[in-house]
């Protein structure tokens, strides 16, 4: 087996590991690190030989992008104090317990070296917890809570990182000019990001066809990234403030094609992207069994120690941060999403799955130093690192849905339902008064006018059903039924017009791109 065949093997498990997971209850990129581990143990299979710096430019981008792409700048601001607690305070303090760790059960490790490999294995991986999160069922606060910190702790962990590797490399290390690079850092990206999403948002209305604007969106994550390195700003930050921006000022609320389109495509990548990034996280075990050599003991209890200190240091933090996120927002009584009971807080904890940015990191980690020799402790700091990796990502992805369960989280229905029925109501709303206008302005039988006050005030009713006053509600339920009858009948009619259509497709003198023009214009009815 070659690398190309290898990379088709890896993107159709992607693909069939989704309704696997949904199947067993767990999340596909668990699925996927386990059949790569399972495919680096078979001899046929070959080495994979990906360069490191490569690792994080083609993959974080726009698993970064989808994901910020599903939240707004509203969200995090609600969020921002438990947010800036998990993704800044968290990854320093990890970093740091991790790094003092390091020094005291592995030697060969510098102190540069051990707050490198701090760093690398701070922050939990965002692709993970979003897909933990979305799986699970978990209250919605929560859900901010993670997406939040999944999207912001890569910042923090990669310029410490480069910090750290700097100072190992070098042997020198200043405080100010790593506090300078740190400010700089983020200054660049938010630049990078602002003027990149000003400049999409413009390119996407000069574009207009959505095939071309869906393609922009997808170049647009690597431009951000690529751009932000080069200026020596966070990439990571670039691509989430560019897909903030673009997400809080989207296409015009009439580009229905551009919009489901764009939801399905972006699905699609997401899919193939995690299912090769939890792949290679697995495939890459075989580099790590090789680095081991005839040293299992030692490292293994060396890498046991810090994956004691990776898990424990976690709840050991959020139990006093989920208190003092909470006695905040009771003192400021600001609209603020935290985890209000311990159950919530243990959930979260077991939630903090390292992935696919600390293998990149660790595996971009150089081989020498000034001077020429070897980097301290690479080895060992690859062993560890993975061990981090497949404990928390293996055994806490395992059990999660168990302990969700044991625990009896779940989402706010009431809540959302809630929520969902003032959203109908308001649309009807829209519906009416925009209706009311065309009235004055044309004149309309009165027929029309009636039956289109009855299709408003189905806007909403359909969203929500219980938004029907007392005494209508029973009508209009009959009314539905009644029309989902017909839909039925008519999906059958447009289905069997469809196939006529296709068939012809395959007729001697019939032009194939007539029959793709008519039956896309089908299969648009039929989407209504």
């Amino acid at each position: 087996m070659d690398q190309l065949a290898l990379l088709f093997v890896v993107l159709l498990a992607a693909v069939c590991m989704v309704p696997l997971g949904e199947r067993l209850g767990l999340p596909s990129p668990v699925l996927m690190t386990l059949f790569g581990g399972v495919l680096a143990l078979l001899p046929f299979v070959p080495d994979v030989e990906v360069p490191p710096d490569l690792i994080l430019p083609l993959v974080l981008p726009p698993l970064l992008y989808s994901a910020a792409q599903r939240t707004s700048w509203r969200q995090f601001a609600a969020n921002v104090r438990p947010i800036l607690l998990l993704a800044v305070a968290l990854v320093l303090v990890t970093t740091a317990a991790v790094a003092a760790t390091a020094q005291a059960v592995v030697p060969a490790l510098s102190l540069a070296a051990a707050v490198a490999l701090g760093a690398l294995v701070a922050p939990p991986d965002p692709v993970a917890a979003t897909a933990v999160a979305g799986s699970l069922g978990l209250p919605r606060r929560m859900v901010s809570v993670l997406e939040g910190e999944g999207l912001f702790n890569d910042v923090t962990a990669i310029v410490v990182y480069h910090v750290a590797i700097a100072a190992a490399v070098t042997g020198t290390f200043s405080a100010p000019a790593a506090a300078g690079q740190l400010l700089l850092s983020a200054v660049v990206a938010v630049a990078v990001g602002l003027l990149l999403g000003l400049a999409t948002r413009t390119l996407m209305g000069l574009l207009g066809d959505p095939t071309l604007q869906i393609g922009l969106s997808l170049l647009v994550p690597f431009a951000a990234y690529a751009l932000a390195e080069e200026m020596h700003g966070s990439g990571v930050l670039a691509v989430l403030v560019t897909a903030l921006f673009l997400a809080e000022r989207a296409g015009t609320a009439d580009d229905v094609t551009a919009r489901l389109a764009g939801h399905a495509f972006w699905r699609v990548v997401e899919t193939l992207v995690t299912g090769v990034a939890f792949g290679l996280i697995g495939l890459e075990l075989h580099t790590v069994l090789a680095s081991a050599e005839n040293h299992w003991q030692q490292w293994l209890g060396q890498a046991a120690v810090v994956v004691a200190v990776v898990v424990g240091v976690r709840l050991l933090w959020l139990l006093p941060a989920a208190w003092l996120a909470r006695r905040l927002h009771r003192n400021k009584d600001v609209d603020e999403d935290v985890p209000m009971s311990p159950r919530e807080v243990v959930v979260m904890w077991w939630a903090g799955m390292r992935g696919v940015a600390s293998v990149a990191l660790v595996l971009a980690v150089p081989l020498t130093v000034d001077g020429g020799r070897p980097f301290p402790g690479r080895d060992q700091m690859l062993f560890v690192a993975f061990a981090v990796v497949l404990a928390t990502l293996v055994l806490q992805g395992l059990t999660l849905p168990w302990l969700v369960r044991r625990l009896g989280v779940t989402g706010d229905g009431a809540h959302e339902y809630r929520t969902e029925q003032q959203l109908a109501r308001r649309a009807y709303r829209a519906a009416r008064k925009r209706l009311k206008e065309i009235e004055d302005g044309e004149d309309l039988p009165e027929e029309v006018v009636e039956r289109l006050r009855t299709r408003a005030y189905d806007i909403g009713a359909r969203i929500n059903p219980e938004m029907a006053d007392e005494d209508k509600r029973d009508a209009y339920r009959q009314r539905t039924r009644r029309l989902h009858e017909l839909r039925r009948i008519e999906a059958e009619m447009l289905a069997a017009a469809r196939h006529e259509v296709l068939a012809a497709r395959s007729e001697r003198g019939t032009d194939p791109e007539i029959v793709d023009r008519v039956l896309r214009q089908l299969d648009v009815r039929s989407l209504r």
